[in-house]
């Protein structure tokens, strides 16, 4: 196979409120940790076993903006999108590596009473703007079907 795959998909809560970022150009990034948990029974000791793993979301332009609006620290979130690793350098000099999901695609799953509100009439949006052309609609007859199928 000569083709890769950098994919990532979450279901998480969120650990603290979006923190965003606006620059001249009119772009934004919404930064903020997701939390996924995994539970499991230690066979030895027969006692129950909880471990938090966090991952830091990075969101941009609308996307980012939606996410501040609806999302709420606590909030359930689906998220998909692709691991890049950052590299910086700290106040000592020496150099730091981050590792981030950038989203491409996010659902709300925390149902409307509870947490943070969700955008009305939609509970998902993708991250990336779509560009929608608009083509006329043809509307055919009712009864003329030209279809073969037997029921």
């Amino acid at each position: 196979m000569s083709g890769t795959l950098n994919k990532v998909m979450l279901i998480g809560h969120t650990g603290d409120e979006i923190k965003m970022h606006y620059f001249e150009g009119g772009g934004s990034i919404g930064r903020f940790p997701l939390a996924t948990n995994e539970t499991y029974t230690n066979r030895t000791t027969g006692e129950r076993v909880s471990n938090t793993e966090w991952h830091n979301i990075v969101m941009r332009n609308k996307a980012a903006e939606i996410c501040e609006k609806y999302l709420k620290k606590g909030d359930k979130i689906y998220i998909e999108g692709r691991l890049k690793t950052r590299k910086w350098q700290d106040d000592q000099g020496r150099d730091r590596y981050s590792t981030e999901i950038q989203c491409t695609e996010f659902t709300f799953l925390t149902p409307k009473g509870e947490g943070g509100a969700m955008p009305p009439d939609s509970s998902s949006a993708p991250a990336k703007e779509q560009v929608h052309t608009s083509q006329p609609q043809v509307e055919e007859p009712i009864g003329e079907e030209d279809d073969d199928l037997p029921f």
